[in-house]
């Protein structure tokens, strides 16, 4: 077992927030100061991970380092990222006038040479995934060496959704052996009449079944899943920059989707017991604070976790 590396934890925080209305990312979630962050990182360390990666922008790393990161390089290996939208791939300059990130396909390539040949397991910094999930993780990655064996881990449809708006879900269509088929991001679902909806035209919506599996771009990577994005992502870009120069953004699940329906990857869908929790939206924010509140009462965490 010495010889084999420990799978590493990659979190996608160069998000503004836009929905949020501020940086969620450094927003406190409790009494102490602990932000969502927090929370993600101390489950990671108790299910075994020991090196952390922060994907995040220069413009708010000194932000980012004081409220988060120099806190956690005390608890585990530290490394920070930055995605910039002009670090594309040869032949491809950013178009006049282009803001808005590539998406997080775009941000896993930006890890390449921090990742190397490590097995890595990425999330969004303002999902509450549970202690469950990063066990599960964790140990997916050290019982499977295939680099082009993955997975992901599963919430029902039901228990991801805000009252609060829209919001995106990798969608996974799965076999009898909880293998992905297929999976469809769907960046605008909502509950109508207590049911989830998706809509692509703001106009018709299409009922999404209670119980199916989607994702939370929680998933376990083999190192194969980086050689896939460096070849799948300019692809991507050369297809979609004409056609949406501002506004085109290759999703991760999109980029799983494609290496799984070609057959060159394998993704086993994880189900985790536990309930998810986020703060999409500002008026979320309470909500969460009062589950974390219940967790500690519940002895799951301590009031400080870093003391």
């Amino acid at each position: 077992m010495t010889n084999i590396k420990l799978p590493k934890l990659v979190i996608m925080a160069a998000g503004m927030g836009s929905r949020f209305g501020g940086l969620k990312q450094i927003t406190p979630m409790d009494d102490f100061g602990h932000l969502l962050i927090d929370f993600s990182i101390y489950d990671a360390i108790q299910a075994g991970f020991k090196d952390i990666v922060f994907i995040i922008k220069h413009e708010i790393e000194a932000d980012f380092r004081a409220a988060i990161g120099n806190r956690i390089e005390k608890a585990a290996n530290v490394s920070y990222v930055f995605q910039e939208l002009d670090m594309l791939p040869k032949g491809f300059t950013v178009p006049e006038g282009r803001v808005k990130p590539w998406g997080t396909s775009h941000a896993i390539l930006c890890c390449k040479d921090v990742l190397g040949d490590s097995s890595f397991v990425p999330l969004n910094a303002d999902d509450f995934y549970g202690r469950n999930a990063f066990a599960i993780a964790f140990n997916f990655l050290m019982n499977n060496h295939n680099t082009n064996e993955h997975c992901v881990i599963g919430y029902p449809i039901e228990s991801t959704l805000t009252k609060h708006g829209h919001v995106s879900r990798g969608v996974c269509e799965i076999d009898e052996n909880d293998n992905l088929i297929d999976i469809r991001e769907r960046t605008k679902i909502k509950l109508i009449d207590g049911n989830a909806a998706y809509t692509e035209d703001e106009a018709t919506y299409h009922k999404i079944p209670e119980g199916s599996m989607v994702s939370m771009n929680m998933w376990g990577f083999n190192s194969g899943m980086l050689n896939e994005l460096e070849e799948s992502f300019p692809k991507f870009l050369a297809e979609n920059i004409a056609k949406n120069p501002l506004k085109c953004e290759d999703y991760l699940p999109e980029a799983v989707r494609r290496a799984v329906t070609a057959g060159r990857a394998q993704v086993k869908v994880i189900r985790t017991p536990d309930r998810w929790h986020g703060v999409t939206y500002a008026e979320d924010r309470p909500a969460l604070m009062q589950a974390i509140a219940e967790y500690k009462a519940a002895g799951i965490y301590p009031e400080k976790l870093w003391e």
